[in-house]
C-alpha cells in the first residue's frame, strides 16, 4: 500500500490524501455503534464510534484481514458539532481500535440514520496484498 502525498501540500492529520493499493479487495458495511447482539450499550458519540470501529475489526478478521489493510474509511456522522467536540475521545478510540494506520477518509454531516439511536455509521473498504 502507498500513500498518496503530493509533496508541496500540508500533511493531513488523522488520514491520508490517497492510497493506491493492490490485492483482495474487502467491503465492509456500514458498522454502527451496537454490539454483536444488535444492542447499544452506549448514546455516547465517542462511545459508539468505538464500537462501531471495533465491528469494523471483526469484519475484517472474518476474510483474514486487520486495521493495517483498510484504505479507504468513510464516516456518517448525525451532528459535525457532537464529531468535533469528541475529538481527544475519538482520536484515543480510534487509535485504541484501529492503531496509527491513517487511510483516506471522508466524514460528512447527514440528516439520519437507519437506526434511530444510531450517532455515527462506518463504511471501510480494505485490500489484503497479493
Amino acid at each position: 500500500m502507498d500513500i498518496l502525498q503530493p509533496a508541496h501540500w500540508v500533511r493531513p492529520k488523522g488520514y491520508a490524501n490517497g492510497v493506491a493499493a493492490r490485492g483482495r479487495q474487502i467491503y465492509v458495511s456500514g458498522m454502527i455503534g451496537w454490539d454483536a447482539q444488535g444492542v447499544f450499550q452506549t448514546d455516547d458519540f465517542a462511545g459508539q464510534a468505538r464500537q462501531a470501529l471495533e465491528n469494523v475489526v471483526a469484519v475484517l478478521a472474518e476474510a483474514g484481514a486487520g486495521p493495517q489493510h483498510i484504505v479507504r474509511m468513510t464516516w456518517y456522522v448525525l451532528d459535525r458539532a457532537e464529531y468535533l467536540g469528541a475529538g481527544a475521545a475519538l482520536g484515543a478510540a480510534y487509535r485504541d481500535v484501529i492503531g496509527r494506520h491513517y487511510p483516506a477518509m471522508s466524514a460528512v454531516q447527514v440528516a439520519a440514520l437507519m437506526e434511530e439511536r444510531a450517532r455515527v455509521e462506518i463504511e471501510v473498504t480494505a485490500v489484503v496484498p497479493d
